[in-house]
C-alpha cells in the first residue's frame, strides 16, 4: 500500500520546481492533492492558472487525485480559502507543504521597501497564514475527539541558515521560517501534528542566473528536484510520527539534519554588572574556538 493512501495534501507554488515533484510525488504515494500556485514570475510578478492545472492533469491521468487552486497563500483571506477547499473537496486535511516564494535579490543598501516587503510577505507570511489555519482545523478536530495525524513541511534555505550575501530580504524570510518551525512544532504535538523544514538545494526558476546550477550535467543530477520530493514524501507519512522540530538539508540524495544555534563560548562577571573595557578585556575568552569576525560561508556538503 502507497505510504499516504487515503491523506489529503495542499502543496503551495505546486506549479513549476520543487513543488510539482512534491505535489505529483504524494499523489503517486496515494494522497490527493490540492496544487496551489498563482502562476507568478520569479519575482512574484503576474499569474497564470495554468501551471497549476497543468500539475493536476498529470496527476488525474497517472491515476490520481487532484483539484487546483489559485489562491494568494500570502493573504488571510488566500490562505484560508486553500485549507477550507481541501477540507471541502476532499473532506479532510492531513499534510501542508508551504513551498511557494519568490526572489528579489539585491545588497541591504540597495533592496528597495517593495523588495523587502514582497519577499518577507510570500515566504514567511505565506508559511505561517496556510499554517495558522491548518492548525485551527487540526486543533478542532482533536478538541472535537477526532485522532489527529496532521503534517506541516516547511521550506528553509540555505540562505536563511548561513546568511547568503545580497539575499537579506530572502535569508530574513527563510531563518524566520526556521525558527518558526520549531514554533509550531512545539505548540501542535499536543494535538497530533508534526512541523518539520527541509532547505532544498535544487535548480529552479528561483536559482537561475545566480551561478547555482545553471548547466544540467549528464548522467546523474545532483541538483534536480526530484530528490527533494522522497523526504516531503517521508515527512508526510505516518512513519516519521515522531520526526518534530527537525530542519533537514537535501542535497541530492545526501540529508543532513541541522543542530540549530549552540554556545561556542562564555564569560561570567560574577555578580557585577558588566562594563566595556571589562569586556574588551574579557573577550578572548568568547573568541577560544573560533574567530571573531564574520563566519565563512561554508554550509554541510559543499
Amino acid at each position: 500500500m502507497a505510504e499516504l493512501e487515503g491523506k489529503v495534501a495542499v502543496v503551495t507554488g505546486a506549479g513549476r520546481g520543487i513543488g510539482r515533484e512534491e505535489a505529483l510525488l504524494l499523489a503517486r504515494e496515494g494522497a490527493k492533492v490540492v496544487v496551489n500556485d498563482l502562476g507568478g514570475a520569479r519575482d512574484g510578478s503576474g499569474s497564470d492558472t495554468g501551471a497549476a492545472q497543468q500539475v493536476v492533469d498529470e496527476i488525474i491521468a497517472a491515476g490520481g487525485e487532484a483539484v487546483a487552486n489559485h489562491d494568494d497563500i500570502s493573504s488571510w483571506s488566500g490562505a484560508e480559502n486553500l485549507i477550507d477547499q481541501a477540507v471541502g473537496h476532499f473532506g479532510a486535511l492531513n499534510v501542508v507543504v508551504n513551498n511557494a516564494g519568490i526572489l528579489r535579490d539585491g545588497m541591504s543598501f540597495n533592496l528597495t521597501e517593495a523588495d523587502w516587503d514582497a519577499v518577507i510577505k510570500v515566504h514567511l507570511k505565506g508559511h505561517f497564514v496556510t499554517s495558522h489555519f491548518a492548525a485551527r482545523y487540526w486543533r478542532q478536530r482533536s478538541k472535537d475527539g477526532h485522532p489527529v495525524s496532521g503534517r506541516i513541511i516547511n521550506t528553509s534555505s540555505d540562505s536563511g541558515l548561513f546568511g547568503n550575501p545580497g539575499q537579506a530580504n530572502y535569508a530574513a524570510a527563510k531563518a524566520g521560517i526556521a525558527a518558526m518551525t520549531l514554533v509550531l512544532a512545539r505548540e501542535l504535538s499536543r494535538y497530533g501534528v508534526t512541523v518539520n523544514a527541509i532547505t532544498p538545494r535544487a535548480r529552479t526558476r528561483l536559482t537561475e542566473g545566480i551561478g547555482f546550477g545553471d548547466s544540467v550535467p549528464v548522467g546523474y543530477d545532483k541538483l534536480s528536484p526530484e530528490h527533494v520530493a522522497p523526504v516531503v514524501g517521508w515527512l508526510a507519512s505516518d512513519s516519521a510520527a515522531q520526526v518534530n522540530g527537525q530542519v533537514f538539508i537535501v542535497n541530492g540524495s545526501e540529508i543532513f539534519v541541522l543542530d540549530g544555534w549552540h554556545v561556542d563560548g562564555s564569560v561570567d562577571g560574577g555578580e557585577r554588572t558588566w562594563t566595556a573595557a571589562g569586556l574588551r578585556e574579557a573577550a578572548g575568552a568568547l573568541f577560544t574556538s573560533r574567530e571573531p569576525g564574520a563566519p565563512k560561508l561554508a554550509p554541510p556538503g559543499w
